[in-house]
């Protein structure tokens, strides 16, 4: 659930090209297919204590859905979706959507805008101490023996004598929720409902990501100011 208190939109990453600007320049960018956002529920302050929009995106077979599920679909009149989210709004917001309405990406989010974009990222296994945690590696040559990309020591002296809880070490990589910040949205395609958003996001072809409005975004400068 998002705590911004804006809207966003799910999507699927669908992989990165590059686009040229009119100078030249080649700028990577990554697709994002956010069509046929829909409205499964608006939540109230009187009714659920909090102000929200529940959306879900995707399609899912009617065999797929938990009969608790297809009814909650069904009193909103929507098709089922492989993912739903809620996103914290302000009650204006709310109010400009009904239960069952498609939200546009131009209704959301507009060219040049900052978005925070998070997914889950692409699992790699169970991966050694250098790797998982990006640490620099020991001398390859010049006396050093069998210890080119191992770790070193990792525990103390005789006093606490132990390895302390939450060590840096071997471990599974990879498959964690996150968040990149701060991307800007290169290009809107309206007509397939795609985000071009420049720079790389979190997670493999065909995942489920969620675009929000970025939330650390600094103001942009007037223009002439200091």
């Amino acid at each position: 659930m998002s705590l911004s208190n804006s809207l966003g939109l799910l999507g699927r990453k669908v992989g990165m090209m590059r686009l040229f600007t009119d100078d030249g320049d080649a700028v990577p960018v990554t697709v994002v297919d956010v069509s046929n956002n829909r409205v499964t529920q608006i939540k109230s302050q009187e009714t659920d204590g909090y102000v929200a929009l529940q959306v879900t995106f995707g399609s899912r077979k009617a065999s797929r859905v938990t009969k608790p599920q297809a009814g909650h679909l069904a009193k909103a009149g929507v098709e089922a979706g492989e993912i739903i989210r809620e996103f914290r709004v302000t009650a204006d917001t709310a109010d400009q959507h009904k239960a069952g309405g498609v939200i546009a990406a131009s209704s959301v989010f507009s060219v040049g805008q900052k978005v925070d974009v998070q997914g889950t990222s692409i699992g790699k296994g169970f991966a050694g101490t250098i790797k998982r945690h990006n640490m620099s590696s020991q001398r390859a040559s010049h006396g050093n023996s069998r210890s080119h990309n191992v770790p070193g020591s990792i525990g103390m002296a005789q006093d606490p004598g132990r390895v302390f809880p939450g060590k840096r070490m071997t471990g599974h990589l990879g498959d964690v929720t996150k968040t990149t910040q701060n991307l800007d949205v290169f290009r809107i395609d309206e007509a397939r409902q795609l985000l071009l958003i420049k720079g790389a996001i979190p997670g493999a072809k065909g995942g489920f990501v969620t675009v929000r409005p970025a939330i650390k975004a600094k103001p942009q400068a007037a223009e002439g100011a200091k």
